[in-house]
């Protein structure tokens, strides 16, 4: 297995937040694990997969010290996904989670978190160790079980063996229940 050097987690950037009274910095959090999700309340696969895993995990870890962080990161379909829409999406999905829109900075369709953490398309998870450094970053819904097991170690204070994430090629369209970054 190849083994990488931990990485420390970049710095968030959100433009608006919802469901927190104050706004989130990664380096607040600092001694907590940190999963972070983001989606695009467009993506098929985010809707019908990844939010409903996103539950999941806010069941089973809840009373545990794990933050959950979701990220409304658009990089297509712009003028549809605003924070109006946005807050009326999380009112109808009961999502209770802090949420931040990833902020635009006008250089780029892609958002600057997304492009922070290097993230292919939504959904995207990356799992924060307590130490802040990345200890596990997937494009796609992931095995319940695998993703609860990171989690668990996350909270243990366990640093996993980390793995090559596997490539694939798509055309920059919503396959297998993943909306990718177009590369053209």
């Amino acid at each position: 297995m190849l083994q990488l050097t931990p990485q420390l987690a970049p710095e968030l950037a959100v433009s608006e937040w919802f469901n927190t009274p104050t706004p989130i910095t990664l380096a607040a959090l600092r001694g907590r694990p940190v999963f972070l999700h983001s989606f695009q309340l467009l993506c098929p696969g985010c809707v019908s997969d990844a939010l409903p895993q996103v539950r999941r995990i806010e069941q089973v870890f809840g009373k545990s010290d794990l933050q959950i962080i979701g990220l409304h990161t658009v990089f297509e379909h712009h003028a549809a996904m605003t924070p109006t829409t946005l807050r009326a999406f999380l009112h109808e999905y009961r999502i209770t989670s802090p949420i931040g829109v990833d902020q635009a900075d006008g250089t780029s369709d892609i958002p600057v978190t997304m492009r922070r953490f290097g993230m292919r398309g939504t959904p995207s998870c990356v799992l924060i160790g307590r130490d802040g450094t990345i200890q596990h970053h997937a494009f796609g819904v992931e095995d319940d079980l695998a993703l609860g097991a990171r989690i668990a170690m996350a909270l243990s204070g366990e640093q996993p063996i980390r793995k090559s994430e596997q490539q694939t090629e798509t055309d920059g369209r919503c396959t297998d229940d993943r909306c990718e970054l177009s590369t053209a």
